[in-house]
Parts: C-alpha cells; structure tokens; sequence
C-alpha cells in the first residue's frame, strides 16, 4: 500500500473523508487492506477481521462512513461491489453518500446524516434555530457557563469515561485516544469544553477537519450539563465562531431521537448515505456475526 499515493487520491476527491485518510484508518483499524484500480485513481478501503478462519468487514467504531473514493460511476460501483462479494462471505458496512447503491448480492438501508453549512453569517445562520432550540439556549445563556476552546485529551478522556452513555471498552477508548493524539498535534481537530459556574467541566465536544468539512466526531454530557443544557450553548458557540467561513459542519446523524432533535434544532439538514450488508455464509455459521 502507497498511503502517499492513497493520501493524494483523498485530496483530490470530491467525496473525501476524514475516516478514509490512512493515517485515520490506521487509529481505528487493527488492519486494513483496500481495493484499487489503477493507479490509485478509484480506492476502497477494506476494513476486515477474523473470525473462526473466516475474513469479514465491518464499520469500525468512530467511522461513519467509508466506500469508494472519489466519486464513483455506476460501473465502476458495480465493479467494486462485486469484487468485495467475491473475496467475502459476510459484510456490514458504510458506503459514503457520493455512492449510490447497484444491483447486488445483499441489501441497502438508507440512514441519515445531518450537515449544517457555515457559509452565511451567524445571524442568519441563528434565524434557522427552532424554537426548542432557542429555549435551551435561553435556559443555558442563564447558567454563567464558561466555553474553553482547547482543554486537553486527556481530561476529555476522563471526562468521557466518568459520563459514558453507551459502554466503551478500553480498547475503544484507546483508538479514540489516537485519533485525539494525532489530530490535536498536527492541528486538525479541537476539544472545546463547557464548565460550569462553579468551574466544573459539564459539557465537551471533539471537532476534527478534513478540507472544509468539520465532523463533530465525539462528546460527552454530565449530568450537571444536561440540567444546564450545555451541550446547546457549545454547539451554537461553535457555530458563532465559525460563521461565514466555507465549512460544513458534519453532526454524523444518530439513531437517537433527542441527538437528532439537538442537531435539526441548529438548522441541519439531512444527507442520505446507505448501510450495505450480505451474508453468503453457510447456513451453519449464519450466526457467527451475533
């Protein structure tokens, strides 16, 4: 693998992804391997484990999407889909929303992602807030919170690992470490954190950048934060210090109806990209993914 040449193909791709960048994939894979055609001119990242002798893909965590980059034709989609039914015999994973599902083996299911341009000014920008939205505001602006820009991995770690909401292992945590190490070092990414009146930190969020796209990869919420809605007054500050810049700001979708309700309330809007999956194991190990 040329990951100078993969590197320069996610540069030039109109669909790029910060989770296809290889030094990305390295932090959130234990392996990985890829199709190519060409001369790195259409890629697909192979994201693979073992189980029982047998290789499958996956999603790996803190990955929403992957697939084909850049932009792929319709045959070249069905080219590479067909090779991935080939050389596996199962597969749950993430196309990229630039790739459009094509006739297979397997079943597509449509899941959604919200996105929030930051091109206009803040003030229009804000006239798109709902009205729940603006009540949380209302209620935080109230609480004498206090926004950092840039606390440390290290206690948004902690912070993280105090007010887990879904269970992480360790070993989860730690690929969440890397990709925090690697990010903040070479100016890519931000931990912005709310504390609270009383100097406790209630509230944090991780943004990382690729090109103009800035993903809202990671969070966490005290109880004391929900209470005070911080989490409302970090997002719209981030939007207020980023307004009129050619950003889009990437919320990754949830399947959580109070997340969503959060994201849509600041005006984003939805973009659709396909969860795809097969299983073409012998009826015996059918079971062998539960």
């Amino acid at each position: 693998m040329d990951t100078d040449q993969w590197d320069r193909c996610m540069d030039d791709a109109p669909n790029a992804l910060i989770y296809a960048r290889s030094w990305y994939l390295d932090k959130v894979c234990d392996r990985w391997d890829a199709l190519v055609i060409g001369d790195y001119r259409y890629v697909m990242p192979l994201t693979f484990r073992r189980k029982l002798g047998i290789s499958y893909l996956y999603q790996p965590l803190f990955c929403q999407q992957l697939g084909i980059f850049p932009t792929p034709t319709k045959e070249i989609s069905q080219q590479f889909i067909q090779e991935v039914a080939r050389l596996f015999p199962f597969a749950e994973i993430n196309l990229n929303a630039m790739q459009l599902p094509v006739e297979s083996i397997g079943a597509y299911e449509e899941r959604e992602n919200l996105m929030l341009s930051l091109q206009n000014r803040y003030e229009l920008i804000a006239g798109n807030y709902s009205k729940h939205a603006n009540r949380k505001l209302k209620k935080a602006r109230k609480q004498q919170l206090n926004l950092v820009r840039s606390i440390s991995a290290e206690e948004y770690i902690r912070f993280k690992k105090k007010n887990l909401q879904v269970r992480l292992s360790e070993r989860e945590l730690q690929k969440l470490r890397n990709i925090l190490a690697f990010s903040l070092t070479r100016s890519l990414g931000q931990i912005y954190g709310v504390y609270s009146s009383d100097n406790q930190l209630c509230a944090a969020a991780f943004f990382i950048r690729d090109k103009h796209r800035v993903t809202y990869l990671n969070a966490a919420n005290s109880a004391e934060g929900k209470k005070y809605q911080a989490m409302y007054f970090l997002i719209d500050r981030f939007i207020q210090e980023n307004a009129g810049k050619d950003f889009l700001l990437d919320f990754e979708g949830s399947q959580i109806p109070g997340v969503v309700r959060l994201y849509k309330g600041f005006g984003a809007t939805p973009e659709k990209y396909h969860h795809y999956r097969f299983n073409r194991l012998p009826w015996w190990l059918k079971w062998f993914k539960k």
